[in-house]
C-alpha cells in the first residue's frame, strides 16, 4: 500500500510544501471628493440647504422662547426693574407723601406687576384729587399725575368752611373763608344734595355785575333761593330755572333803589 498524505502538510500555490499564503486584511480608506460624482455631491449638498432650511424656524423659536422666558424673569422674578421711586405730578393740595402712601406701592415690586388701574383708584380716593394717570417711566419709576378739584363755592360749618367744585364735592375743610370764593348756604352740602346743585346752577348763572356784588347765596328749599347783596340788598331768585333770563333781569335793575329785587318770575319782575 502506499501511504497517504501526510497530515499537517499543504501544498501552495508554488508547489512548496508546508508554506502559507500571505494574509490579507481590510482597510477601510475615505474616498476623495473627485470619487463621488458631481451629480450626487449636489444632491447631498441640496439635501443640507433643505435640511437647515427646515430646522432653522425652530432654531430661531426655541432663541425666541428662551429669550423672552430671560427678559420675563429679569422683570418679574428679580428686583433689577422694581420701583424705587414714585413720582408725583401736579399736587398742591395733596402732598407727595400722601399720593404716595395711597399709592401703595411697596418698595422693589416689579415695575411690570403693577396695576396701574388699581393705584389710580387708590389715588383718586383722596378727596382733593379730580383725576389721575398712572404710568411707568423704565427702569424703576411709576409716574402719578394728579389733577386736583377747583373749588367754585364755601359752605359754612361752624368756625370752618367746607370748599365745594363744580360737581359739588366737597374736598377741603379751612379755618377761614377764602376771599376768592362765594358762600353758599345749603344744609348738606354734597353731590347728592339737590339743595348744592341749585346753588352751584344760580352760581354758574351769574354774571360778572352780579357776582361782584354778591356776599352769599341761600338756600332755603329748591323753589325758594336767595342772593344777598352788598348794602344789605336782596334777591328774591325763586328756584333754579332760567337762570339766565334771571340774572340778566337783576344785572339791569341793580342801578334802582331797591331792597328787594324779585325775579323769580323774570317776565313779572318786583322791587320795593
Amino acid at each position: 500500500m502506499s501511504p497517504g498524505p501526510a497530515r499537517g502538510r499543504t501544498s501552495g500555490a508554488d508547489g512548496g510544501a508546508g508554506r502559507r499564503g500571505p494574509v490579507r486584511r481590510w482597510q477601510l480608506v475615505r474616498a476623495g471628493s473627485d470619487a463621488v460624482p458631481a451629480s450626487t455631491r449636489r444632491f447631498m449638498a441640496r439635501a443640507r440647504r433643505r435640511r437647515m432650511r427646515a430646522a432653522l424656524p425652530w432654531a430661531v423659536a426655541a432663541g425666541v422662547l428662551a429669550l423672552a422666558g430671560l427678559v420675563a424673569w429679569t422683570l418679574l422674578g428679580t428686583g433689577l426693574f422694581g420701583v424705587r421711586e414714585v413720582r408725583v405730578e401736579g399736587a398742591d393740595l395733596v402732598t407727595p407723601v400722601e399720593v404716595r402712601d395711597a399709592a401703595g406701592v411697596p418698595d422693589d415690586a416689579p415695575l411690570a406687576t403693577v396695576d396701574l388701574a388699581a393705584v389710580a383708584r387708590r389715588i383718586g380716593a383722596l378727596p382733593p384729587v379730580e383725576r389721575v394717570t398712572v404710568s411707568r417711566d423704565w427702569p424703576d419709576a411709576l409716574v402719578v399725575r394728579v389733577t386736583e378739584r377747583t373749588g367754585v363755592a364755601v359752605v359754612p360749618r361752624g368756625e370752618e368752611f367746607l370748599v365745594v367744585d363744580a360737581a359739588g364735592v366737597v374736598f377741603r375743610t379751612l379755618p377761614r373763608r377764602p376771599a376768592q370764593l362765594p358762600l353758599v348756604r345749603v344744609a348738606d352740602p354734597g353731590p347728592a344734595d339737590p339743595g348744592t346743585r341749585a346753588a352751584l346752577d344760580v352760581l354758574a348763572a351769574l354774571t360778572p355785575q352780579l357776582r361782584a356784588q354778591l356776599v352769599d347765596v341761600t338756600v332755603e328749599s329748591l323753589a325758594r333761593i336767595n342772593l344777598r347783596l352788598r348794602d344789605d340788598r336782596t334777591v328774591v331768585w325763586g328756584d333754579a330755572t332760567r337762570g339766565a333770563d334771571k340774572a340778566r333781569v337783576a344785572t339791569s335793575l341793580l342801578g334802582r333803589k331797591a331792597d328787594t329785587i324779585d325775579v323769580s318770575a323774570p317776565d313779572v319782575v318786583t322791587f320795593r
